[in-house]
C-alpha cells in the first residue's frame, strides 16, 4: 500500500476547462443529426435554425422582448469588438478591468480606437475596482464575470437606471449561470463555448433599444470593416437579428447550440441552470473551507464566480517559492490530474497568478466536482512530496 493511495472515485466527465466548456450531460453526436449540412444558411431551413437559436436564447435567458439578439462571427471577442467599434466615441468612456479580458478591452479602446476621453478603472487579480467611482454619464465597458480571475460583479445594483451613457457588458462566462440585470445593460455579449458548452467561433450580440438608438444616430469617426457593420443607410440591419448572419455560420455548430438550449429549457430554464452552477460551486467551496493548502483567488466571497473558479495554493511550502517555483508546482499538480484522466485543462490562465481554474458551470455534474476534490488532494500530496525530495 502506498503512503498516498489514489482515490477510488473518479469523475465521469473530466472536462473542467473554462472554455470550451463541458458538453451538457448526456450529449452525443447523434443529437446533431438534424443539422442541415451542405445547405445554405440563407435557405429556408438554415434561416429557420438560426431564428430558432435566437428565440430559444431569448426564452432561456429571459431577455426583454424589445432587445435585439444577433448571431455574429468570431466568438465573444467578435461580438465585443463589433460593439466597441460601432458604438464608442459619442461620449467619454469608462472601461473597468480586473483580469485579462477586461485588460484587452482597455487596450482596444485606448490604443486601437484611440478614444482620448477614456478613464480606466483597474484592480488586481482577486479584487474588483471601486464600482462607485464609475461615471455612468459616460459609456461604460466591463466584464460581468472575470473568467481569468474568478471575480464577478455581485449584481447590477451599481448601475443607475437613469444613466446617460451606454453599458457594454462582456458576459461570456456569466450568461446561463448568473442572473444578468437586463434593464441595466445596453449591450451584452457571450460565446457559445462557455456556459452551455457549445462549439466555438460563434458569438451572441444583444442590444437594448438605447444601443439601437445610438447606432442609428451616431456615425464613428473611423472606418468600419464589413464584418462590424450593424447598420445600413442609417438604420439598424434588422436581418442580423432574425438569423441573417453577417458571414457564413457553421450549421453543425448551430445545431449543437440548439441542442444545448433545448437541454437548458428542460433543465429548469435559467433558474435551473443557475441552481446547478451554484450547487457545483458550493461543493468546491466546502472543500476549500476544509482544506488548508488551497484558497480562492477572489478575496471577497460576494464576488466569487460560480463558473470559472480560480484558486491559489497557500500551503507555506509552496507560497514561499518564487514565482517560477509556484507556477511549476501548480502546473505539475494539473499535469498529474490530466495524466490520470480525472481533470483536463484546469491550470490558471497564462496571464493570471499561478494556481488552478476549475469550471463549475451548469453543464458540469456536482458528483464530478465532488470526485475531483479527492483527486486534487491526492495530486497536491504527490506534488508536495516531490518538492520535499527535491529540497
Amino acid at each position: 500500500m502506498t503512503a498516498n493511495p489514489k482515490p477510488g472515485l473518479r469523475p465521469e466527465c473530466a472536462n473542467f476547462s473554462s472554455g470550451p466548456c463541458a458538453k451538457r450531460p448526456g450529449w452525443t453526436l447523434e443529437g446533431l443529426k438534424g443539422a442541415p449540412l451542405g445547405r445554405s444558411h440563407r435557405a429556408k431551413v438554415g434561416k429557420a435554425k438560426l431564428k430558432a437559436a435566437i428565440d430559444l436564447t431569448r426564452d432561456v435567458l429571459q431577455i426583454p422582448t424589445d432587445y435585439r439578439i444577433g448571431i455574429v462571427p468570431a466568438s465573444d471577442t467578435g461580438a465585443v469588438e463589433m460593439a466597441l467599434w460601432s458604438l464608442l466615441g459619442a461620449r467619454g468612456v469608462d472601461v473597468v478591468a480586473w483580469e485579462s479580458f477586461g485588460e484587452g478591452w482597455v487596450t482596444d479602446i485606448v490604443k486601437q480606437l484611440k478614444i482620448a476621453d477614456t478613464r480606466t478603472l483597474k484592480a488586481g487579480y482577486g479584487e474588483l475596482p471601486d464600482l462607485s467611482a464609475i461615471d455612468f454619464d459616460r459609456d461604460v465597458v466591463f466584464t460581468w464575470n472575470g473568467t481569468t480571475s474568478g471575480v464577478r460583479v455581485p449584481n447590477g445594483d451599481f448601475i443607475p437606471a437613469d444613466r446617460q451613457g451606454l453599458t457594454i457588458c462582456d458576459a461570456t462566462s456569466a450568461a446561463f449561470a448568473q442572473a444578468l440585470d437586463w434593464p441595466k445593460l445596453d449591450v451584452v455579449t457571450f460565446s457559445w463555448q462557455k456556459a452551455l458548452g457549445g462549439e466555438a467561433a460563434h458569438g451572441i450580440l444583444i442590444l437594448s433599444p438605447r444601443a439601437v438608438e445610438r447606432l442609428e444616430t451616431y456615425v464613428p469617426a473611423w472606418p468600419l470593416p464589413k464584418i462590424f457593420r450593424l447598420t445600413a443607410k442609417g438604420k439598424i440591419n434588422e436581418g442580423i437579428f432574425v438569423g441573417e448572419t453577417i458571414n457564413t455560420p457553421s450549421m453543425l455548430c448551430v445545431e449543437d447550440y440548439l441542442d444545448a438550449l433545448v437541454w437548458a429549457r428542460t433543465s429548469g430554464g435559467l433558474n435551473g441552470l443557475i441552481g446547478r452552477a451554484d450547487r457545483n460551486f458550493a461543493t468546491l467551496e466546502a472543500w476549500v473551507k476544509r482544506t488548508s493548502w488551497i484558497d480562492f483567488l477572489a478575496i471577497d466571497p460576494a464576488t466569487r464566480s460560480n463558473t470559472s473558479v480560480c484558486l491559489k495554493i497557500v500551503d507555506p511550502a509552496v507560497a514561499t517559492l518564487d514565482a517560477k517555483g509556484q507556477e511549476a508546482f501548480a502546473k505539475g499538480l494539473a499535469a498529474k490530474l490530466e495524466a490520470e484522466g480525472v481533470a483536463f485543462d484546469i491550470g490558471a490562465y497564462r496571464d493570471a497568478p499561478p494556481g488552478l481554474r476549475i469550471w463549475t458551470g451548469s453543464t458540469v455534474e456536482t458528483a464530478d466536482v465532488e470526485a475531483l476534490t479527492l483527486w486534487l488532494d491526492w495530486a497536491f500530496a504527490e506534488e508536495k512530496a516531490g518538492l520535499s525530495v527535491a529540497a
